[in-house]
This record gives C-alpha cells, structure tokens and sequence, in this order.
C-alpha cells in the first residue's frame, strides 16, 4: 500500500519553492507562498492535469515529508526548503 496524501493539508503547495514558470504563475512560487491553484480546501486544482508543474508531478507524498499532521508536515517541508536552498542550512 502507498502512502496517501492528508485531504487538504497543502503543505506541499505552499512550503516549497518552484523555480520554474508554470501555468498561472509565470514567475514560480516563492518558499511559503499559497499557490494559485490550492483551492479553500487546500486541494490542488491542477492535480492530473498537463498544466500541473514537474515539480509537483515528481513529488510523492511519503512519512518522512508529511509526518503525522497538516502542521508537522508543513514544518518538515519548510526545513527542506531552508536546507536546500543555495547557502541554505
């Protein structure tokens, strides 16, 4: 069995960064910026769709990232950013 995303956590839509453009965002996301397409329900509303960014497609849900509830994964993927950032740390 895989590991299932939390309905509507969004952690994962807002902690990291996306450098790259993509649909509806032409300049990438920022490290804690909501994405656009994160609905009131913190679900994705590109989620299967072509216009979803390859950093999002690659990005699979798993413990170590999401941990135990919406608020713990929000601070494991904000660590992640932090730590990969360029000089990050």
């Amino acid at each position: 069995m895989t590991f299932q995303c939390r309905a509507g956590c969004g952690a994962c839509c807002i902690a990291p960064s996306i450098t790259t453009p993509f649909f509806g965002m032409p300049h990438g996301k920022r490290a804690g910026e909501r994405c656009v397409h994160l609905d009131a329900h913190n679900r994705c509303l590109l989620f299967g769709r072509p216009e979803r960014p390859q950093f999002c497609a690659d990005l699979r849900a798993e413990p170590a990232m999401c941990g135990d509830s919406d608020a713990e994964a929000m601070a494991i993927l904000n660590a992640l950013e932090r730590a990969t950032r360029p000089g990050g740390g």
